[in-house]
Order: structure tokens, then C-alpha cells, then sequence
């Protein structure tokens, strides 16, 4: 087995389809509102894949808003039905023309309810397994 072959993730990504996920995200301290806007890859209970126009450097603390498309449900909790995650990014690919790929590793879920609604639609069966 080889080193690149490992899986150190301890949570299970999912992919979702970009142009239907977005994301709203805000930089921490310098920003108080959702200043830019992208797309999701992929995810996890514990992490993000997504791109925005403009990178931000790895190791910037970050705030996410988290559009999952057909997240509602009689179940949900808490005021709309987007995920809200605090996080650091670890990784930003500006090596490909265009947006900027990019990783955000969750911290914390800010409001009551969120980790509970992501965990929900991932569980159910309506987005793939990544690899």
C-alpha cells in the first residue's frame, strides 16, 4: 500500500453538483458580512471542497454559509435552511485558469441545529461517495 493511498479523513465525503450548491463566505476578522460568493464540491460532516473567484490563504479563519439544495424538511431546526460552519482553510489551488479550489476543515458550526440538518442530508442517499 502506498502512502498516497491512505485515508486520514475521519469523516466520509460526498460530492454534490457545484451548480446547484453555492456558498457565501466571509473572512475573519476583516470582513462582518458575506462578501463572496461560489460553489461547493464536495463535503463532509467535517469539511469543505469548494471554489470562490478570489483564493483566500491557507490558514485564514473563515465563515461559511452552506446551500444545500432540497435541505428543507419538516425536521429542520433553526431559522432557514442553510448550514452555517466557522473554519480555517488548509489548502487553495490557484494553478488552474479560472476560480480558486480550495478546502475549509469545520471548526464549529454556528448556530443550533446546523451539524444536525448537514448529517441529515448526508445521510440521505442523495448525494454520492467520493472517493
Amino acid at each position: 500500500m502506498s502512502i498516497q493511498s491512505i485515508n486520514r479523513r475521519q469523516h466520509e465525503r460526498f460530492l454534490v453538483n457545484p451548480g446547484y450548491t453555492s456558498t457565501c463566505v466571509r473572512i475573519h476578522p476583516d470582513e462582518e458580512t458575506f462578501t463572496r460568493s461560489g460553489h461547493i464540491y464536495d463535503l463532509s460532516e467535517g469539511g469543505v471542497c469548494f471554489e470562490l473567484d478570489i483564493p483566500i490563504e491557507p490558514g485564514s479563519t473563515v465563515s461559511m454559509q452552506i446551500d444545500l439544495p432540497g435541505l428543507a424538511g419538516p425536521e429542520d431546526i433553526g431559522p432557514g435552511r442553510a448550514v452555517f460552519v466557522t473554519g480555517n482553510v488548509v489548502w487553495c489551488d490557484i494553478e488552474e485558469p479560472g476560480a480558486a479550489k480550495m478546502a475549509l476543515a469545520i471548526t464549529r458550526y454556528d448556530r443550533a441545529g446546523d451539524k444536525e440538518r448537514l448529517i441529515r442530508a448526508l445521510s440521505a442517499n442523495r448525494f454520492l461517495r467520493a472517493a
